[in-house]
């Protein structure tokens, strides 16, 4: 976030706004253009249009808004080297390497992701709760990257920012695809149809006027030779076999590409997985070796995904954004050489309910304690949901405790030095949103600081 520095030498936060947070000031900026009031409101009325206006007058109105909004910021794309990024996991850390990457080899870089929007260094939280805006958000955020003087801009792109023509106007010059898992399937009607708005993304890299066009996929996944099969100038394939020998563990990966070894400052297998769709681009177009050893071996924390919190306490205290059975397995097993206590919930009220007993079986055969509690119930009962996850386990009964701040403390208090309490879920959202498009202003990463002080005074 910008600074500049007052007369009296007191530093202020340049073109902000402030919204209370337990006893703190939260600081959210406005520079690229977006306060979060305005989203509480657009939410209510999307909401209200979805029900009464019919499904392909919505999909016309999305497509018109996004060529408008490419013709209204006169097609900032164009000017740009774009790459997308999609998949069900690992978008925002891949995101982040690729944009550490760039940055390292000279290039002035954006970013728009789940976790912030940077504009050459400039950066300000995501408050939109969702990792690709509309209403011509990103067109306006790439006229301001190439105002800026950038030429490289990675953006996040998902399956519903795709069924809603998110991405038209935006001409690729690169797809990454990551991984596919079932989710969202309410919203698509079906895991095909998810894994359809997905593969468009590809078929819109296809149909970029750019030259040459790079297809980046994961052939660990059985969809990944179906992204390759896209019609572009180079395809790169990437694989765990391309990092052997390789190691995770709870702090870092290390594996050995191209000849070379690399220990890179993140944890679990998950990781290694991203690092090296990082990897596939960027040799791809010919970056040196040592220039991406040398951008992955001094990335920093990456906030919300596997985020240590640390106030002085003899246990281990993670916060991470794992929503899905299958990254919570994967953050789960990072920790599992230890006593793990885990809080979390389950993705928000009214969608992907398929997936609560699973992630209740997860936790029951990975953790120690689990503590169940609210999450984004929107519109459903909270106590419903968390009820819904605790059918999954088996071996050890879950505590409910439907207060997230209650939840996270009661957690603390159980750990012992040595331990790690995982708080899952939501990583850096920064609202727990309930009924009728309400909201509370939220941070995993605040609260379990403020608790550990308390905690750590007592003692």
């Amino acid at each position: 976030m910008a600074t500049k520095t007052s007369r009296r030498g007191a530093p202020q936060r340049v073109g902000a706004r402030t919204e209370r947070f337990s006893s703190k000031k939260i600081v959210y900026p406005c520079r690229f253009g977006f306060c979060s009031h305005r989203y509480s409101k657009l939410l209510t009325m999307k909401n209200l249009l979805k029900k009464i206006i019919p499904k392909k007058a919505l999909s016309a109105y999305h497509l018109a808004y996004a060529e408008l909004g490419a013709l209204a910021y006169r097609h900032p794309s164009r000017d740009l080297f774009v790459v997308g990024i999609t998949g069900t996991k690992g978008k925002s850390t891949t995101a982040e390497l690729v944009r550490q990457i760039f940055a390292e080899a000279g290039y002035t870089v954006a970013l728009a992701s789940t976790i912030q929007f940077s504009i050459a260094g400039e950066s300000e939280p995501n408050l939109f709760k969702m990792s690709m805006p509309g209403r011509a958000y990103l067109q306006k955020f790439l006229r301001k990257a190439v105002a800026a003087g950038c030429t490289h801009a990675v953006v996040e792109m998902t399956s519903e920012g795709a069924s809603q023509f998110r991405h038209r106007g935006i001409d690729l010059d690169a797809l990454i695809f990551t991984n596919l898992a079932p989710e969202h399937i309410e919203s698509h009607g079906s895991f095909d149809a998810y894994a359809a708005a997905k593969l468009s993304l590809a078929q819109h890299l296809a149909e970029s006027p750019k030259r040459p066009r790079y297809i980046v996929a994961n052939m660990d996944d059985k969809y990944g030779e179906r992204f390759l099969e896209t019609n572009v100038e180079v395809r790169a394939p990437f694989s765990l076999r391309d990092a052997e020998p390789y190691t995770a563990d709870d702090k870092n990966v290390r594996f050995v590409y191209r000849g070379d070894l690399f220990s890179v400052p993140l944890p679990g297998l998950f990781n290694l997985k991203n690092c090296l769709a990082a990897l596939a681009l960027c040799e791809a177009m010919n970056i040196p070796l040592k220039t991406m050893k040398r951008a992955l071996e001094h990335v920093g924390t990456i906030a919300g995904r596997a985020e240590r919190v640390d106030r002085g306490q003899a246990f281990s205290v993670i916060v991470d954004y794992a929503h899905t059975p299958d990254s919570l397995r994967a953050i789960l097993e990072t920790y599992e050489h230890r006593r793990i206590i885990c809080v979390m919930g389950s993705t928000g009220g009214g969608r992907d309910q398929w997936k609560r007993v699973e992630m209740g079986k997860i936790a029951d055969e990975h953790c120690t304690v689990t503590f169940l509690t609210n999450e984004d119930p929107y519109d459903e009962d909270p106590r419903k949901i968390v009820d819904a996850i605790a059918e999954g386990f088996s071996t050890h009964a879950p505590r409910i405790i439907i207060d997230r701040r209650q939840a996270i403390a009661a957690a603390l208090r159980e750990a012992k030095a040595g331990d790690a309490v995982l708080i899952t879920g939501k990583g850096t959202d920064p609202y727990i949103m309930g009924p009728r498009g309400s909201k509370q202003v939220w941070s995993d990463k605040n609260v379990a600081e403020e608790e550990l002080d308390k905690l750590l005074i007592k003692k």
